[in-house]
């Protein structure tokens, strides 16, 4: 055996590890840059899918409460017009109610 071509073999290994070495460092490398290029854009995808979340509450907040306002105004005329109905009924029995509040105030029982 030539000692030489031992040490040729040891140094065929070294070489070998080294570039095993660059390999799984550039791996790593390529797979840190892709982790973070895939949380990037899961960040713009999240803050995109937000956004259009919020319009979309915004709009239903608008259109919720612009009907919310439609109906206040219908309860307002309906209670307007429930109270002068009550004005109207109590104006026509008024004149009886006193009449007879009268009536039974100035008669003395004995």
């Amino acid at each position: 055996m030539d000692p030489f071509k031992g040490q040729g073999g040891i140094q065929m290994l070294l070489t070998a590890e080294q570039e095993a070495q660059h390999v799984v460092s550039s791996a790593r490398n390529l797979r840190t840059q892709r982790l973070k290029q895939a949380k990037e854009e899961a960040e713009n995808e999240a803050a995109q899918y937000k956004s259009h979340m919020e319009d979309e509450y915004q709009k239903s907040l608008s259109e919720t409460s612009g009907s919310s306002g439609s109906n206040v105004k219908k309860l307002d005329e309906e209670t307007e017009t429930k109270i002068k109905n009550l004005k109207d009924s109590a104006s026509k029995v008024s004149t009886e109610v006193v009449d007879m509040l009268l009536k039974y105030v100035t008669n003395i029982k004995v």
